[in-house]
């Protein structure tokens, strides 16, 4: 009997630890892991508003200074699959206390640059090792927390992952102006030291197997490499220069090619292949991936577009468009609680629906653009867009790794990043040779309607030259002909970004219609989440 009494008693005592208990030690080590995956996402876009400060303080040309962010590009898009196989050899303790110290250490050098070549090898290493960090902050939060507790943590890493790329250019536009560029990288350097002193001293998910080193592919990493970076050059210089009629982009698309063979080839005969790709054999997993790979599109896509039109048609500085866009990042921070409510009580498929629909319903507001758009007119699209980002990104990541088994988390979450980075790359290619080549179509059919022989362009330009008469003198016929002709061009150029916001209506409603065929995912508490 009074074994029976001790059984008894020790039954319902077991499950409250998984399910409502959350260690204060485990829960700031994660903390400490998600602020810096925070300062890895937001140094992809911290620099973007602010290139042309650097390539002045650098004396770099025109065509180097976009080098500062490819690098940081492709040297990340290697370390986020391959970071899988690191954790669970060196440990997610040592991986992440690694990469924190590393891309501390690497902002610091970058701060410290003084010609480009410097800057492009310290931001290579920068994305390199700070890409270790992203992944094992999403497998933690599915190793180390309960079912019943990601309302709480799911939210959370879904709102860094996409706040972080949405803020970035806001960041660095007030940092390059109130202080200089050099501070893009020094504010990392007190926060890294910090995050990484808590990741050495607080984590202790899991134990190291050096027995993995004996293993390690090689030829697999070299194919992946080869495979990812140059895939990433590809899709970052193709649209600019003419895809493979430029000999440097043609050469990366052959590497790209033997680098996908080889990958490939390791992938399904090595012993341990540097990247695990059964995770895909998980239904949800790999509607997940699919789906984070469309937010990559909307995501970076979105963050591209807004700052280029505001500054190519309004002619705003780095700051003033960082004032004009914190408003959908406000927009997510709002909305990520929200979320994570609604992920415990609603269908995620229902919550993934909404997210799209209401993304396409922003994107098709933007169709209706004109060149006297500002903040106001940008607001209803930037509030939808934020909002319906987040009510995206809860459900499909809760979908994509929440029913996987704890041993697949670390390999599946390096994966499941890749597609969102991958989706980023891929749709910023297409967004930008869309616009290439629209322009130019549009800009050739307004030409037509502005010839010498069309009465119209005829009376404008008169009425014009009359107006600069009164200002410009001589000049006046000259400038009234570089007045309608940038206006031809500024017209070419909204047509283009009509185009491109149409092309990811489209898209995106086209997935919100999509989710009605698949499955309806697993409630919250099967699965791999509580196996620690």
């Amino acid at each position: 009997m009074a074994t029976a009494t001790l059984t008894a008693g020790s039954v319902p005592a077991a499950p409250a630890v998984p399910s409502d208990h959350m260690e204060p030690r485990r829960v700031i080590a994660f903390l400490a892991m998600v602020f810096g995956m925070f300062m890895a996402i937001l140094d992809i876009q911290i620099v973007s508003a602010s290139l042309s400060e650097i390539q002045a303080g650098l004396s770099a040309s025109s065509d180097e200074i976009p080098w500062v962010q490819t690098a940081y590009l492709i040297a990340e898009v290697v370390m986020i699959p391959l970071s899988g196989f690191l954790s669970r050899m060196l440990s997610t303790r040592v991986l992440f206390t690694v990469s924190a110290a590393g891309f501390t250490a690497a902002s610091a050098l970058a701060a410290t640059a003084t010609n480009i070549d410097q800057m492009i090898v310290y931001r290579a290493i920068q994305g390199f090792i700070g890409g270790g960090m992203i992944p094992s902050v999403f497998a933690a939060a599915f190793t180390i927390f309960p079912p019943s507790r990601r309302a709480f943590v799911s939210p959370m890493i879904g709102l860094v992952a996409t706040l972080a790329p949405t803020i970035g250019p806001t960041v660095g536009g007030y940092i390059s102006h109130a202080m200089s560029w050099h501070w893009l990288f020094l504010v990392n350097v007190v926060p890294g030291i910090m995050v990484t002193a808590a990741a050495w001293t607080l984590i202790d998910f899991d134990k190291p197997n050096l027995k993995l080193f004996s293993k390690f592919d090689w030829w697999g990493l070299a194919g992946m490499a080869a495979l990812l970076g140059c895939m990433e050059y590809v899709l970052e210089e193709g649209p600019n220069n003419d895809w493979l009629q430029d000999q440097a982009v043609f050469i990366c698309a052959i590497v790209m090619t033997v680098g996908a063979v080889l990958f490939f080839w390791r992938v399904f005969t090595a012993e341990e292949p540097i990247v695990d790709l059964r995770a895909f054999s998980n239904v949800n997993f790999a509607f997940g991936s699919l789906f984070s790979f469309v937010i990559g599109i909307g995501l970076y896509g979105l963050t591209y577009l807004y700052p280029v039109y505001l500054g190519r048609i309004r002619g705003y500085d780095s700051m003033m468009i960082g004032e004009a866009l914190f408003v959908s990042g406000l927009a997510m921070f709002f909305t990520a609680p929200i979320s994570g409510i609604l992920s415990r009580k609603v269908d995620l498929r229902l919550m993934m629906m909404i997210g799209f629909f209401g993304f396409a319903t922003g994107t098709w507001w933007m169709t209706h653009l004109t060149a006297d758009w500002d903040f106001w007119e940008l607001l209803i699209p930037q509030i939808l867009r934020g909002c319906s980002m987040m009510l995206c990104m809860v459900p499909i990541n809760n979908i994509a790794l929440g029913t996987l088994p704890p041993e697949r988390l670390k390999n599946a979450s390096g994966l499941f990043n890749l597609t969102r980075n991958l989706g980023g790359a891929v749709g910023l290619a297409i967004i930008n040779t869309v616009l290439i080549d629209r322009n130019a179509f549009h800009y050739a059919r307004l030409s037509e309607h502005v010839q010498w022989g069309s009465e119209a362009a005829q009376t404008k330009l008169q009425n014009m030259t009359l107006d600069f008469e009164q200002t410009a003198g001589l000049d006046a016929s000259k400038a009234a002909i570089s007045k309608l002709s940038g206006m031809v061009q500024q017209q070419a150029a909204l047509l283009s970004f009509m185009d491109v916001f149409f092309m990811l209506t489209v898209l995106f409603a086209t997935l919100g219609l999509f989710v009605l065929f698949i499955r309806k995912p697993a409630e919250q508490g099967g699965g791999g989440g509580g196996g620690h």
